[in-house]
C-alpha cells in the first residue's frame, strides 16, 4: 500500500468504493480495529439513526452529510471485517437481483430483492 494518503476529487462527482474504502483504511484503521467489530457496528447503527433523522426532518444538507456518514461507517466496519466492498457489491449484485436474477427486480413486493 502506499505511504501517499488516498484522496477524492472534490472537483469530480464520481467516487468509487475502493477509493472511499481506502481513504477511511488511512484515516482511522488503527482506531477502527482498536474498536473492534461490535463498537464499530455500534457507531454504524447510531448514523443510521441519524439518517433516519434527516431523512424525516432534515435539511438537504443534513441528509448529504449523514448520508455520507452511513457510507463511511459503512467502509470502516468492512476494512475491520477484512472485506473489500467493491468485491462484495460485484459478487452479490454484479449479475442482477439476488432473489430473480434479472437485472431489472420482478421479485414480488412482499420479498425482501
Amino acid at each position: 500500500m502506499s505511504s501517499e494518503p488516498p484522496t477524492l476529487n472534490p472537483a469530480g462527482p464520481n467516487v468509487s468504493l475502493a477509493d472511499l474504502q481506502s481513504l477511511i483504511r488511512h484515516m482511522y484503521f488503527e482506531k477502527d480495529q482498536a474498536r473492534g467489530i461490535e463498537g464499530t457496528f455500534l457507531w454504524l447503527m447510531e448514523e443510521v439513526g441519524e439518517l433516519a433523522t434527516a431523512l424525516r426532518s432534515g435539511t438537504h444538507q443534513q441528509r448529504l452529510e449523514e448520508f455520507a456518514d452511513v457510507l463511511a461507517w459503512l467502509a470502516t466496519i468492512a476494512n475491520v471485517a477484512g472485506v473489500d466492498l467493491s468485491e462484495a457489491i460485484v459478487r452479490k449484485y454484479g449479475s442482477g437481483c439476488p432473489g430473480c436474477g434479472r437485472m431489472v427486480c420482478i421479485c414480488p413486493d412482499s420479498e425482501k430483492p
